[in-house]
């Protein structure tokens, strides 16, 4: 091996670090003509290396949330004692993790919020197009956090509660599975909540045109007015942009009906533009009904979608939107 080294150096000429590799390898293995394996092996790399890309940057959003966690469990560690005297020992942990997914919107997507001022000083009902994932929301409850230094409870769906280690992540950010009376009693005490009424199936086969999938739901719009508080509409553009699925395969969409499991394939990552529009309260109607206020909230996020959204969606323009210093009209 020694040998082979030093005749990479000596001669009139000297080999290039990949010549000089691919002979080290030819004497240390035996087999002759290595290079065009390892020709053939770059090639293999190089075209697969989207598919690689694809997978990997999801990876890192999971990371992040299992980051999270820790730091969560070592905030609890050390704050111990403190509990018993303090109303609420969670507060300097919260602030960490908004800095830290704030920080990671503001970088990673160049994330912008827009119409906070339309969220009133009370309790109210946030409703919001559900991407592939709720990326999206993370970073505006983060960036609502440290704006105005209030949380916002979220509806999420069941099986987000069996995630390993996720159950002190989700206490200590207010996240809660329902019922309606949960929902209701959170409203009651003066908290925001949000909710996506698409859910897992919105979030899994929506796609690229921005089709608004609520199936006639209607319970949010009961518990807005059971509570009396206002709905605020959201939406996040370029959310579909970030991330897609593989939604349109008609074997997962008939198996995730049959087990209502998020099974579907999760692609992406993709450093888009993100922008989260907030439009005006719905006020609390006491003569409305439970229909006709879902059918009011499903115009006003149909609206923001039609105005802050190109359709259908394209991943290389939403690239390109991190370049512009112009944002679309509020």
């Amino acid at each position: 091996m020694t040998g082979g080294n030093e005749s990479c150096t000596v001669g009139p000429t000297s080999m290039s670090y990949l010549t000089c590799l691919t002979y080290i390898l030819e004497e240390w293995t035996g087999v002759e003509d290595i290079g065009d394996y390892l020709s053939y092996a770059f090639y293999i790399l190089w075209v697969l290396f989207p598919l690689v890309v694809v997978l990997v940057l999801p990876g890192v959003i999971i990371v992040l949330l299992y980051v999270s966690i820790l730091w969560l469990h070592i905030y609890k560690r050390k704050n111990e004692i403190k509990e018993a005297y303090s109303h609420d020992v969670w507060i300097g942990a919260r602030e960490v993790l908004a800095t830290i997914w704030d920080g990671h919107g503001r970088i990673w997507h160049g994330y912008e919020l827009h119409g906070a001022e339309n969220i009133p000083q009370g309790p109210g009902l946030v409703v919001f197009y559900h991407g592939a994932t709720p990326i999206d929301y993370i970073y505006f409850s983060a960036r609502f956090h440290i704006m105005k230094k209030r949380c916002c409870s979220v509806v999420a769906d069941h099986f987000v509660f069996r995630l390993p280690g996720f159950r002190i992540l989700l206490d200590v950010l207010g996240v809660i599975h329902g019922p309606k009376e949960a929902c209701v009693r959170t409203l009651e005490n003066g908290q925001l909540l949000a909710i996506a009424p698409g859910g897992v199936r919105e979030a899994l086969f929506g796609d690229e045109m921005y089709t608004i999938m609520w199936s006639g739901r209607k319970g949010f719009a009961q518990v807005a007015i059971d509570a009396k508080v206002p709905i605020i509409p959201m939406f996040t553009q370029n959310v579909r942009e970030g991330f897609r699925t593989l939604g349109g395969i008609k074997i997962l969409r008939s198996l995730y009906e049959r087990i209502r499991l998020p099974i579907v394939p999760l692609y992406g990552g993709f450093p888009v533009k993100l922008r989260t529009f907030i439009g005006e309260p719905i006020p609390y109607e006491p003569n409305m009904t439970a229909e006709e206020l879902a059918a009011k909230t499903k115009a006003a996020v149909q609206a923001l979608i039609e105005k802050h959204q190109k359709i259908p969606g394209n991943i290389f323009r939403a690239l390109m939107e991190r370049f512009q210093t112009q944002k679309k009209e509020d």
